[in-house]
């Protein structure tokens, strides 16, 4: 009997996903081929270089969804299912933190580690856990009708996580299991029929729009896919031209000559859906919810710790600048503190260490019996190596809470005079049940590797820096 692998899995799954949400929200297949035919054009005018950060058949396929629980015990039994599919929770996200209104959710994303892995196939999952215990958010009495409403509720079937606990022990599953395992999984993700109960949405969604999506409701559903572009402003571009209304920015770094690094995002705003609301007199009527929408991604070079560091100080003077100059573009701003500030080329971000790169000796290094430099700057300039970027494969805080609030109906309502719960990895750690991985330690562990080989080829003494 043929056995499906883990990979597979995970292919399979966020192809399926695809589908079933190209139906449920046919805006989204529109951006799945702007995104395309975008990338195709990029690809004739680049050339290779267009396929310097992934090939054009993982940059094509490439996904990252988005989905949101409300308590531990759901976010145990999503890692179980993420864990069948090959996929780690990587990184924390405290968006209560970088919103300014009303989101109260931490989160993680859930994705492969392995190298190889990602290039098979690397699909992600944005997972975000509501946070009741929040007092900014909920007071006493709404948090304990929350928390009950949650706990009474199911969201995976069994037969759904006996499967998947199956195939994280094996590896695989037999072809009949794995089909099971994939209808299950799809289906967990589908937008519900169930009629919502009006008043009990109405009353959260005056406090956060985001809770009322996650705790108002007896299900879970995709929140959003989101495919990989070569050229996020040329998508921008095509797609408000095609009518499909679009957030008014892109997220994260700007456009600019220099090298593409972390992450850009945007996405259309959330459509009105049609859903069956319940009244309190127990009758059913046909509303309408805005929680869900289509996002786009243009990937960068993983940043260090010294890069990120570099990158949120940025972030400061571009917002200084623009409160003193209200009327300048802020991209206009963004794209000067930019070039000001960050190196303009690939090799000045490795010599510097502000970005992570892989690094192989190079075919046409000095063949004349002279030692190599040890640095890696020098090693870089005189022609001894080449350096190959690692792609950012996670998330920025302050970007996904943009996304959040660009697709919010309303602020919601946030008591900052009070304490706020405290959250970290490490309490993610706990409540997933599996260590919440250090994304730069991921980087760094990959850049290391190919440093000690380079070490070996070259005959160097120490490991180059």
């Amino acid at each position: 009997m043929s056995t499906i692998s883990q990979w597979q899995l995970r292919a399979a799954f966020a192809a399926r996903l695809s589908e079933m949400y190209g139906q449920e929200v046919p805006a989204y297949t529109t951006l799945v081929d702007v995104s395309r035919e975008v990338n195709e054009d990029v690809l004739r005018a680049r050339g290779a270089d267009a396929e310097r950060l992934g090939s054009i058949g993982r940059v094509t396929a490439e996904r990252h969804g988005a989905i949101r629980v409300g308590t531990p015990r759901e976010l145990r039994q999503v890692a179980r299912i993420f864990g069948a599919l090959g996929m780690h929770p990587v990184g924390f996200y405290d968006l209560r933190e970088a919103a300014a209104s009303a989101v109260p959710v931490v989160s993680t994303a859930f994705r492969p580690v392995d190298g190889e892995e990602l290039a098979r196939n690397p699909f992600r999952v944005f997972t975000s856990m509501l946070t009741p215990a929040d007092p900014r958010f909920f007071d006493a009495e709404l948090r304990s009708r929350l928390e009950a409403f949650l706990a009474d509720r199911e969201l995976f079937p069994p037969e759904l996580l006996a499967l998947a606990d199956r195939a994280t022990a094996e590896g695989e599953l037999p072809q009949q299991e794995a089909e099971r395992f994939l209808h299950l999984a799809v289906r967990a993700f589908e937008l519900s029929a169930e009629p919502v109960d009006r008043t009990w949405y109405e009353t959260l969604e005056r406090i956060s729009a985001v809770a009322a999506d996650i705790g108002g409701v007896r299900s879970t559903h995709i929140n959003h896919l989101t495919p990989r572009v070569l050229d996020i402003d040329e998508l921008y571009r095509r797609m408000t031209d095609r009518g499909i209304e679009m957030i008014d920015t892109i997220q994260g770094p700007p456009a600019w000559t220099g090298p593409d690094v972390l992450l850009r995002q945007t996405s259309f705003r959330a459509l009105a859906e049609p859903r069956a609301m319940r009244t309190p007199d127990g009758s059913v009527i046909s509303g309408a919810l805005r929680v869900r929408f289509g996002e786009v991604e243009a990937r960068g070079i993983a940043l260090t710790r010294e890069g990120r560091a570099l990158y949120d100080e940025l972030l400061g003077h571009i917002d200084e600048q623009a409160s003193r100059n209200p009327s300048e573009p802020r991209g206009e701003i963004a794209r000067a503190v930019w070039e000001r500030h960050l190196p303009g080329s690939e090799q000045e971000l490795a010599a510097r260490g502000l970005a992570y790169f892989t690094y192989q000796p190079s075919p046409d290094r000095p063949r004349d019996g002279s030692r190599p430099p040890v640095g890696i700057g020098e090693l870089l300039r005189q022609g001894w190596v080449r350096a190959e970027p690692i792609v950012y494969e996670d998330f920025l805080p302050r970007s996904a809470a943009g996304i959040f609030q660009s697709n919010l109906s309303g602020e919601g309502t946030r008591h900052s005079d009070q304490q706020g719960t405290a959250y970290d990895a490490d309490w993610l750690s706990g409540a997933i049940g599996r260590d919440v991985l250090d994304p730069f330690a991921l980087y760094e562990q990959q850049q290391n590797d190919s440093l000690a080989h380079l070490a070996r080829e070259l005959g160097l003494t120490g490991t180059p820096s």
